[in-house]
């Protein structure tokens, strides 16, 4: 028993010795901890402008359904989908043979009626000559007025008729309201078209906007951004905001936005993004840091001011994301050491 105490006391020693001995040498190796500086840098170095966009599609101001207006049959068909047709051109034409018989028979109604009217005007002047030496009653030349009154209106309703006939003919023949890409043709040679029966889908050709929905809460940046463009397949057009729907949307929470080409069109139905940058100076996503205040936490940067740093709170910064931010171009923020800081900290700052 007396062996293991010597023995478990010559140990103790040892210990004690080598901790005397190499202790102080631990020590002298161990690197100061000294508190990390705080790197400030100009607003201007570091500010972004983000790309925004929305989803968006070109659209043609006009979009027609060309239906028969009369009931024929299709004599022959004049254009073809995804052809390109000017203004005035023959689209379709329709079989105008009983409306031209229509057209005759009105004409040779109103010559009749016209003869009668020259005959009951002549009696008309014969009367008047007779009634000057009392040899025509007044109420005999009263029915002679009549009668010519009455023939005068049949001349006008059969001119009404011949006008309407004329009318008709010409619907047999229809043509492009305006320069425009046939988007669909229903009609075919020989196929009977009852009034209303559609023939041909036109869309303008030359009036194309873009149609872009966009969330209201990108609608300042857009309308302040300088250079906006619709990006598609087609290529990239540039674009000028025509005009913004008050309206919201239920479904998607957007409002819709109008906007015109300025240059090269891009084709009607083509799909893409409303793309633009917003004019306002943004602190990127990792300057950001999170403080306590008014109860709640809040998203900012802290600024240098007199050698003090001072938290400014970005209402609306969320994580992860550039947040907009009023600074002044000079105004410095931290970048490096920001996390450790405090609200009205006088710090040592590194350029």
């Amino acid at each position: 028993m007396s062996d293991r105490r010597i023995l478990a006391g010559a140990l103790t020693g040892a210990i004690t010795l080598w901790l005397a001995l190499v202790a102080p040498a631990l020590h002298a190796q161990a690197p100061a901890t000294t508190a990390p500086a705080v790197r400030f840098v100009r607003f201007s170095g570091v500010a972004l402008q983000p790309q925004r966009d929305a989803p968006a599609q070109a659209v043609a101001l006009n979009r027609t359904d060309l239906a028969a207006e009369i009931s024929a049959r299709v004599a022959s068909t004049h254009a073809e989908p995804g052809e390109r047709v000017k203004k005035g051109q023959v689209l379709v034409r329709l079989d105008q043979r009983d409306y031209q018989l229509a057209l005759e028979r009105a004409q040779a109604q109103l010559l009749a009626a016209q003869a009668r009217l020259a005959q009951a005007d002549a009696q008309l002047r014969r009367n008047r000559a007779l009634q000057e030496q009392n040899f025509v009653s007044p109420e005999a030349l009263t029915q002679k007025e009549t009668d010519v009154a009455v023939v005068r209106a049949d001349v006008a309703v059969a001119r009404n008729a011949v006008d309407q006939a004329r009318h008709n003919l010409d619907k047999c023949v229809l043509r492009a309201p305006y320069d425009a890409v046939v988007r669909t043709r229903s009609a075919s040679a020989g196929s009977l078209a009852a009034a209303g029966t559609l023939l041909m889908t036109l869309e303008d050709a030359s009036r194309v906007e873009v149609s872009a929905r966009v969330a209201p809460r990108d609608l300042a940046s857009l309308r302040a951004a300088r250079d906006v463009a619709f990006v598609s397949p087609a290529g990239r057009s540039a674009v000028s905001v025509n005009r913004v729907s008050p309206l919201i949307d239920k479904a998607s929470r957007t409002q819709e936005v109008r906007a015109t080409f300025t240059a090269e069109r891009a084709p009607a139905g083509a799909e893409g993004r409303l793309a633009w940058s917003d004019p306002a100076p943004h602190v990127p996503a990792e300057l950001l840091v999170r403080r306590a205040g008014d109860g709640a936490s809040t998203l900012g940067v802290f600024v240098l001011r007199d050698g003090v740093a001072r938290f400014v709170a970005l209402p609306g910064a969320q994580e992860g994301r550039p947040a907009p931010a009023g600074l002044p171009p000079d105004a410095r923020i931290a970048t490096d050491g920001r996390n450790s800081l405090r609200d009205g900290q006088k710090i040592t700052a590194t350029p």
